[in-house]
């Protein structure tokens, strides 16, 4: 690529990963799911979020995504492990690559509402996510999610 070239934004067999984030909102014992409406993936249920834009910040990026998910506000409280997403075609290439960085979150009311790039939306507990196909290492992410939440709680009392 030249100097000044405009760099390919293909996220089919990417040349570098894409930064994503993500939110975990907790009301109570429980976390808000959104199905994938879009590949890869596409019906895996998953966390609200999408990639970063330029200039914006992960908890931004996160809040905004949420907004467009499934309509809804919350209160991030902290930044969670980022998780990679690799998945790669039968030579083992990389067909899609992603870095997501996941937030956790308190929420502040409303009910979500499933927009353009959500096939459906729940509520769901620790055990509920076990019996459902989601995206990879998203039960370590929620299990760092309650715990970030129940510190922030701890720290909001004391």
């Amino acid at each position: 690529m030249s100097a000044g070239a405009p760099e390919a934004d293909s996220r089919l067999f990417p040349a570098r990963p894409f930064v994503g984030a993500s939110i975990a909102v907790i009301r109570g014992d429980r976390v808000l799911l959104a199905a994938r409406a879009n590949e890869p993936m596409r019906g895996v249920w998953t966390l609200p979020g999408g990639l970063v834009e330029a200039g914006e910040s992960l908890a931004e990026a996160a809040l905004r995504e949420l907004s467009e998910e499934v309509g809804l506000p919350a209160e991030v409280v902290g930044v969670l492990s980022p998780t990679e997403i690799i998945v790669r075609d039968e030579t083992g290439r990389a067909r899609h690559h992603y870095v997501v960085h996941p937030h956790a979150a308190l929420w502040c009311g409303g009910e979500p509402v499933a927009g353009p790039e959500a096939l459906g939306t729940r509520w769901a507990t620790l055990p509920e996510v076990a019996t459902l196909q989601t995206t990879p290492g998203l039960a370590d992410t929620l299990r760092e999610a309650f715990a970030r939440v129940a510190l922030h709680a701890g720290e909001a009392t004391a």
